[in-house]
């Protein structure tokens, strides 16, 4: 939400000042933009080397890429001015930085937005999940009542029922059923109910 709202205020200010242009000192503005081009390429690589699947490492990510886009954004603009004195090419690399900096804020809230409803993961689909064991543990009969979410970006979450097959010792079906999910989906924490089928 934050990447938003900076985008905002960036494209606010980008139309202020074309509706009043004011006078850049090109050389002062380029030495700003390289300086913190440099800050801003170093930081950089210390978050690309993080975890790329934590929405808030990806947060502080897109938050240091959207810097780094307005650096070069700004070394363009001060070499136009330098060389041709137009001016208004600062605002308006400055709204391309904004619409780049929306992109990767919309993609970071419909994922927090997706956990915070339980949504269910990406490759966790009930269905799935249900053909797979049923395919690949013959003790197990049926599956039924698959609930997949999760609390955080990288612990999903699965609660299911499975049927076993007259004779089977439960537990160890169970245990099956748990191994299987984290073999194959990546699940480590599941709540699974393993029933005697009937008749």
């Amino acid at each position: 939400m934050a990447l938003l709202v900076l985008a905002a205020w960036i494209v606010f200010e980008a139309i202020q000042r074309l509706m009043t242009p004011e006078p850049v000192m090109g050389s002062v503005l380029m030495g700003v933009a390289v300086a913190g081009l440099l800050v801003n390429i170093i930081a950089f690589f210390l978050l690309h080397g993080g975890d790329r699947e934590d929405l808030n490492m990806q947060g502080a990510l897109w938050h240091v890429a959207g810097d780094l886009l307005g650096s070069v954004a700004a070394i363009a603009a001060a070499l136009v001015i330098i060389f041709t004195g137009w001016m208004p090419i600062d605002p308006i690399l400055s709204m391309l930085v904004a619409a780049l900096i929306v992109i990767g804020g919309v993609r970071i809230t419909l994922q927090s937005a997706h956990i915070l409803i339980e949504g269910v993961p990406a490759g966790l689909e009930p269905v799935e999940i249900k053909a797979d064991i049923e395919a690949n543990l013959p003790d197990a009969l049926a599956v039924d009542h698959i609930h997949a979410w999760a609390l955080t970006e990288q612990k999903p979450l699965v609660t299911l029922e499975v049927t076993a097959r007259e004779g089977v010792c439960l537990d160890t079906l169970r245990q099956d059923v748990k191994s299987r999910l984290e073999e194959k989906f990546g699940v480590s924490h599941a709540t699974v109910e393993v029933r005697k089928s009937v008749g």
